[in-house]
């Protein structure tokens, strides 16, 4: 049987896993515990068949994935913060440690929530390629800008990846790119065999990063020029922000439907081209992790496939609970 197509992320001490028909979310305790998040899963354009239609969906599915990833986030977050209200009584230096991976994960996932990380990456390489006194026709101005957009990206992961806290989530991403390896390949989904996989995937969102690229400056090269032609002048510096960000859902929707097509031609030689460069990223983005962290991210695995975990325990939803089962393991 063909295996079904999952993907997932890392989250703070753990991996979310999404299958076709759930979303599943393992973290490591502090007491060494495996704790299982499961939600049943239905695509929002499957639901709302009006909606599945090409660019329209990948918007939709685009900001849909972003909202996930928060919420996921978020709960690895708030795990953390219980795990650290027990610590409180114990070790205060682990305490302190453990306060600070979690500020950091919420901080982040705040400012991506915001949509500052987008305005950012948006305004500063139009800002930056304005001040350069690039050409302001449509096609040289909007591929010097997004030459410039991908190294502050580039630059902007390595920087990050030198926190410590940063680094075990990209470790715990090389394990569920290992661990999916296993799956896809057949394998039985234990640590043994997903240890002897790459790190580095090339269906991860990363390795279409060039096809992202190409495609919006392509969509703003179009916009730039119609409004070129309308107004008679190339667009201002806040104007051509503006009509940027305006088109961000046209940009997620197209490039969601590149990358499906993508997806279906990984062996073709043009693909492999324009994903080579997501995977040379991947180098950062992801670290060797260690038989547990691969243990985490299997159980989350093998729990969006509606098989069991044995070493896991399932969170109920109630996080008062999740505090005292793991107060109570501690004592």
């Amino acid at each position: 049987m063909k295996p079904l197509n999952v993907g997932g992320q890392a989250v703070i001490e753990g991996v979310m896993i999404r299958s076709p028909q759930r979303i599943s979310t393992a973290v490591r305790r502090v007491n060494g515990s495996i704790l299982i998040r499961n939600e049943e899963y239905i695509p929002f354009v499957k639901k709302h068949k009006r909606m599945d239609i090409p660019v329209v969906r990948g918007a939709v599915s685009f900001f849909e994935m972003l909202m996930l990833g928060i919420k996921t986030l978020n709960f690895s977050a708030e795990v953390a913060a219980a795990d650290a209200e027990v610590e409180e009584k114990g070790n205060s230096k682990t305490q302190s440690e453990k306060k600070g991976m979690f500020n950091i994960a919420l901080v982040f996932t705040t400012i991506v929530a915001l949509g500052l990380g987008i305005a950012i990456f948006f305004f500063t390489p139009l800002l930056i390629t304005s001040l350069l006194q690039i050409d302001k026709a449509a096609l040289p101005f909007n591929i010097v800008a997004g030459i410039i957009r991908m190294l502050m990206f580039v630059l902007y992961v390595y920087i990050i990846s030198m926190f410590k806290d940063f680094r075990r989530i990209f470790e715990y991403h090389g394990a569920e790119h290992k661990s999916i390896y296993a799956y896809e390949d057949g394998k039985e989904l234990t640590i043994e065999n997903a240890r002897r996989y790459s790190t580095k995937h090339p269906r991860c969102g990363t390795s279409f990063l060039l096809i992202v690229a190409l495609f919006a400056i392509f969509t703003y090269s179009v916009s730039d020029t119609i409004f070129g032609v309308i107004a008679g002048r190339p667009p201002l510096l806040l104007e051509r922000f503006v009509i940027h960000f305006m088109l961000l859902p046209i940009v997620a929707g197209g490039s969601y439907e590149l990358l499906k097509l993508s997806g279906k031609t990984r062996s073709h030689p043009i693909t492999a081209i324009l994903i080579m460069p997501g995977l040379w990223l991947q180098r950062i983005t992801t670290k060797e992790p260690d038989d547990k962290m691969l243990e985490v991210a299997l159980c989350a695995l093998s729990a969006s496939l509606g098989e069991e975990c044995p070493q896991a325990s399932i969170y109920d939803g109630n996080l008062e609970s999740v505090r005292i089962k793991n107060e109570s393991a501690s004592e």
